[in-house]
């Protein structure tokens, strides 16, 4: 039988480059393999939650809503009011009162309360910059900061937003006239509680935020204004409106005289029953 001849194989023989390339393309071959599964978990790991601040709520409310939300001792939120006191207007002395924006925010498990704080103070400033608002302040000769205390009041007043404008047009008429705004909001906020029964020593108590004795807007806001009370503050209904109570829900009267306005409380009065109190300006 004859055979064939065939000359030996030789072994092929990586270099030095060539093995240290093999070797790094196994590694990246089996680290992408790893690598994906691993980000994508990661990514999968955590969805943001939501917490939504409401138009109208203090500083207080804000900083243990936060705190619940990110599971935290209370006051720790309170606590991190100084890291945005910098971001805050000169006026309102660190406190960041008005300026905790009423929105939902996105909340992880590594959010801080000073970086959610920063934000909403943020969103504050960025919407008293707002060209209607910031134009509208102007022209009625306020600071973002006079504006942020009016409408806070407007806020806390208004029993729907239809009426924001009118309650707005009271607050600069009673201005215009260097009447004392007597709202009971103002008087509310002093003492630390949420009524519609005011009486008459309440009215008397010695505090900067007793618009029934002192003239002018309160120091600083008393809540969080939402963007519809920052643009009924600039740009108010037309009117000549000194008084307002609201006789029961959805049914606020604006009156231009006192005595009309006697007529509308003795109404209120009159439904009493309904327990729906009057929001007095």
């Amino acid at each position: 039988m004859s055979h064939e001849y065939r000359p030996p194989r030789r072994r092929s023989r990586l270099t030095r480059r060539g093995r240290l390339a093999l070797f790094l393309g196994v590694l990246l071959a089996v680290g992408a393999v790893v690598l994906i599964p691993v980000l994508r978990g990661v990514q999968e790991l955590e969805r943001p939650r939501r917490l939504t601040i409401p138009e109208g709520w203090r500083a207080a409310q804000v900083y243990a809503a936060v705190d619940r939300e990110l599971k935290l001792p209370p006051g720790s939120a309170k606590s991190a009011v100084p890291t945005v006191a910098p971001a805050l207007p000169a006026e309102a002395k660190g406190n960041p009162e008005g300026y905790l924006f009423p929105a939902t925010y996105p909340v992880t498990s590594k959010t801080t309360p000073a970086a959610l704080l920063a934000h909403m103070v943020r969103t504050a400033n960025e919407k008293l910059a707002t060209k209607a608002v910031a134009d509208g302040g102007k022209a009625h000769g306020m600071t973002p900061y006079q504006t942020a205390t009016m409408a806070s009041v407007i806020e806390a007043e208004a029993e729907s937003r239809a009426d924001m404008g009118k309650v707005a047009r009271v607050v600069h008429n009673r201005l215009a006239k260097s009447m004392p705004l007597q709202m009971d909001s103002t008087l509310n906020y002093a003492l630390n509680r949420n009524t519609v029964d005011t009486t008459l020593s309440d009215t008397r108590i010695d505090s900067p935020f007793n618009t029934y004795e002192r003239q002018g807007l309160p120091p600083t806001p008393i809540d969080s204004p939402g963007l519809e009370a920052m643009a009924a503050a600039v740009a108010p209904t037309p009117g000549d409106w000194l008084y307002f109570v609201t006789v029961k829900p959805g049914d606020t009267r604006f009156s231009v005289t006192y005595a009309e306005h006697r007529k509308h409380v003795a109404d209120f009065n009159r439904r009493r029953a309904a327990h729906a109190g009057p929001r007095t300006g």
